[in-house]
């Protein structure tokens, strides 16, 4: 699970997150929205280690990732909206080089990238090198490298940007399964449909301050999730 307690982040005198508060528990698909600038990557990117945070604490799976920054990544996979991989590699390459990090044994890494290669079909194209790739192939290869080791916690900012119809269905099939697993997602996303659908939790963040926390239906109620956060952007 994810426990994050009063965070806040400040870029100079802006409070970039102010007092975020909430938790995700295993079996959940959290949706994370907000309109552009409103803290959404600020907030992935503290969770993941890549930016810290001026004061609060973030726990994955009861580890601080402050405190334990390489415990809590090797219970995570992170999938950031802008894919920014080793170019020069081609994809299989890559795909094992994030395999090798986590220590997927073989037979089970073989099984996954198979597998999953397959469901984005990519294939035939593992062994392109990646600068060759469009944001949408680039994302698959992502997708794929996060998924090979089995991680507990996923991570995602923005996932479906630049995957073709297909893909959003699988990934969307991908994610059911894997909270039946009892693991974890907690993605951002600005299509709000796909979210209420998805998601069993949600919240809504609004210039760096939490507006809304809690199950779909407890945070929309009887209105649509858009109508809710076009009401709150107001």
């Amino acid at each position: 699970m994810i426990k994050i307690s009063h965070v806040t982040k400040k870029y100079g005198g802006k409070k970039a997150l102010d007092d975020v508060s909430f938790e995700v528990g295993k079996g959940e698909i959290f949706a994370f929205i907000g309109h552009n600038g409103a803290g959404k990557t600020t907030l992935i990117k503290a969770m993941t280690g890549i930016h810290d945070f001026d004061e609060g604490e973030i726990l994955i799976n009861g580890k601080s990732i402050k405190k334990e920054p390489v415990a809590c990544k090797k219970e995570l996979a992170y999938v950031p909206d802008n894919p920014e991989l080793y170019e020069n590699m081609r994809a299989i390459q890559f795909i094992n080089f994030i395999c090798d990090m986590y220590g997927v044994e073989q037979s089970r890494r073989e099984k996954n990238i198979k597998k999953y290669a397959e469901m984005f079909e990519i294939t035939k194209n593992l062994n392109d090198t990646i600068d060759s790739f469009s944001h949408g192939m680039k994302q698959k290869t992502a997708l794929i490298a996060a998924l090979a080791h089995d991680p507990k916690i996923m991570i995602m900012d923005e996932p479906f940007v630049g995957l073709d119809p297909k893909a959003v269905f699988d990934m969307k099939e991908v994610m059911r399964e894997m909270i039946k697993d009892g693991k974890t997602i907690f993605f951002s996303t600005h299509i709000l449909d796909v979210a209420e659908k998805l998601c069993t939790k949600v919240a809504i963040i609004k210039k760096g301050r939490i507006m809304k926390v809690g199950s779909m239906r407890e945070v929309k109620g009887d209105k649509s999730l858009e109508n809710v956060f076009l009401e709150l952007e107001k």
